[in-house]
């Protein structure tokens, strides 16, 4: 690990973010240059005092997990983050695990939506982050692990997750899972975790592996739908999807028109937060 260098990287970066880069709003008398620590800190989800000592090279060495943090709340490319890692005396993610890193594009839009539910996903259907709306309207999806993280495996294997969507509209909906997940699997390959994914659900999901050998193929990049929020009842949205250039990620963008039913009820999910319930993103 190199302290010096990992120090004089982060503060770098640091200082050359605005708070409006990071969806912050400016304030006033502000002295720092870019962001404040305590600012990075925040959203890289550690204590002030311990991204400090990071900067001030006296700092342990920061695990891989912590690493994925501070490359989303520096909005680091991926060659950045790569650096990032080997600084920090860490290998740098392989091939297999990049998705959970943020396209930076779609982050600087994402932190912009402050007013509608938002939220990116990986190609294997996996919430990358979102923002208060989208958390408040599906629930806090960062607790899964392992195949899990996919909502595509979720949706297949855990009856709940099926509750956000009316009885009538399911078929349609797994339908669309399988065919996105089929795209995925055509570009990333059978020994990918799309193609791990894919055996899993042939074995554990009689349905899915009777929609597979469909060979239906396709992304969605917007829809109409609705959804059923737990307190709110029914929403009727249009959702539009923007994906990266390598289509890995894609932003999801949930809208209903002004002055309608639809749209109060996502206004209203900025006031109820997050409720305890199960998450179905």
């Amino acid at each position: 690990m190199d302290r010096v260098e990992l120090a004089a990287f982060l503060r770098r970066r640091r200082e050359e973010l605005r708070p409006q880069d990071v969806g912050l709003p400016a304030g006033a008398r502000r002295r720092a240059t870019g962001l404040r620590r305590e600012e990075v800190a925040a959203l890289a989800a550690m204590s002030t005092d311990y991204y400090t000592r990071l900067e001030q090279r006296r700092g342990p060495q920061p695990s891989e997990h912590m690493l994925t943090s501070l490359a989303r709340a520096l909005r680091l490319t991926g060659d950045e983050r790569d650096y990032l890692f080997r600084v920090a005396g860490r290998n740098a993610p392989s091939p297999q695990v990049t998705t959970t890193h943020v396209a930076p594009a779609l982050q600087r839009v994402l932190d912009r939506i402050t007013d509608t539910p938002a939220l990116i996903l990986s190609n294997l259907g996996e919430v990358l982050v979102q923002n208060r709306f989208a958390e408040a309207l599906y629930g806090d999806s960062s607790h899964f692990t392992g195949l899990a993280r996919s909502g595509i495996y979720r949706w297949f294997t855990d009856p709940r997750e099926r509750l956000v969507y009316p009885e009538d509209d399911r078929e349609r909906q797994s339908r669309a899972q399988v065919a996105s997940l089929r795209a995925a699997y055509a570009s990333m390959g059978a020994r990918s975790r799309a193609g791990e994914l894919v055996r899993v659900l042939q074995k554990e999901s009689a349905e899915f592996a009777r929609l597979w050998e469909r060979h239906e193929v396709a992304k969605r990049y917007e829809d109409h739908k609705v959804l059923i929020h737990p307190q709110l009842g029914a929403i009727e949205v249009d959702c539009q999807a923007l994906f990266t250039e390598d289509q890995s990620q894609a932003l999801l963008v949930l809208t209903a028109p002004p002055r309608t039913e639809a749209f109060d009820k996502l206004q209203l999910l900025g006031v109820l937060g997050t409720e305890e319930f199960v998450s179905r993103a």
